[in-house]
């Protein structure tokens, strides 16, 4: 689930308006009315981070190679299926502005793209940073050199990932970064710029870190609100005592979180009368809801799970913890980096 909420976050800060309920609604073939070609777009990043952390975990090498490849993942078939997917660009872009004497940004040249990459390549492979600092200057450095026609925003922020998953920090991919930089998006590119424009990398990194530790510290506390509801609703299903079926069922569905009777029918093995008679008692317990009010094709939604899932407010006891707001901080770094 964390993937797929890193995937939704992403993808919204590109413009996308998928949620993580029609993402999960989409992957359930008997859903209508979900946005396809927005859903689709990050379905595409799920399936790419999951093809890069496989190549990751089979012994690839963070290189260019596995770089492309998760760019032709994300970007096939979809609205930029024509910019080249997987493929360097040859041709010149820019960031912001109609053409380039317009532009709030121009990156380097095609023809200098591959030295620039290269040193790219090299720092990740071989610089003796820590992961979570290497992963923010990677990053930064990326989105300046802006390899692809287009998808660079979503493969930069998925290269921070690929980075720690790579350098043992995460075992798995977690930390769903998007939703800081969506909450403070104008600063995000600022910050950004600023590196191009001033040099301004202490700023940058001290808006990055911020961000890592608070989505570290949230997704730690989202986990535990997590574990806690299981562990009750378990003893719940325990309890009732109405078969093996219900308590399978109900495992399906935290790894799930939307179901449907039939593929919950075909993925435990059991027949269609006993999954949706597990779900009706599911649904009696306040568990689970329907949530297309048909009568065929029905889909049920863990509905506690979605909502801690879904939650993107501040933390609840962390941030009072911080002597100083997080512009103070990042105001600091802009002056040292000045």
């Amino acid at each position: 689930m964390y993937v797929r909420k890193e995937a939704v976050l992403s993808s919204q800060i590109e413009g996308t308006q998928s949620t993580l309920t029609e993402l999960l609604e989409y992957e359930n073939s008997e859903a209508p009315g979900v946005p396809l070609e927005d859903v689709r777009e990050v379905s595409r990043y799920v399936s790419a981070l999951r093809f890069a952390v496989e190549q990751l975990d089979n012994g690839a090498p963070l290189s260019l190679r596995l770089i492309r490849d998760t760019h032709g993942v994300l970007m096939s078939g979809g609205r930029g299926g024509k910019q080249a997917p997987g493929e360097f660009r040859r041709t010149q872009n820019w960031i912001g502005g109609t053409r380039p004497g317009t532009a709030r940004f121009v990156p380097p040249p095609p023809h200098e793209l591959m030295r620039v990459l290269g040193d790219l390549e090299k720092f990740i492979g071989e610089g003796n940073a820590t992961p979570i600092v290497k992963a923010g200057l990677a990053h930064a450095q990326f989105e300046t050199i802006h390899p692809f026609l287009d998808g660079n925003g979503r493969l930069g922020r998925l290269l921070i990932t690929m980075i720690l998953c790579a350098e043992g920090a995460l075992s798995q991919p977690f930390l769903y970064l998007s939703l800081y930089f969506k909450q403070h998006r104008d600063d995000y590119y600022a910050a950004l710029q600023r590196v191009r424009s001033d040099g301004d990398w202490e700023g940058w990194m001290a808006y990055y870190l911020e961000g890592i530790d608070w989505t570290a510290r949230q997704t730690t506390e989202t986990t535990m609100q997590l574990l806690d509801l299981f562990r009750s609703d378990r003893e719940r299903v325990l309890t009732a005592a109405r078969g093996k079926a219900m308590l399978r069922v109900y495992e399906q569905l935290q790894q799930r979180v939307i179901v449907s009777v039939r593929r919950t029918a075909e993925q435990l093995g059991i027949s269609i009368p006993t999954a949706t008679s597990a779900l009706k008692s599911l649904e009696e317990m306040g568990i689970v809801r329907e949530i297309t009010g048909r009568t065929y094709g029905r889909l049920f939604a863990y509905d506690r799970q979605l909502e801690i899932l879904n939650r993107t407010d501040e933390l609840s006891g962390a941030t009072a913890e911080e002597p100083r707001s997080r512009e103070d901080i990042w105001r600091e770094g802009f002056e040292r980096g000045r």
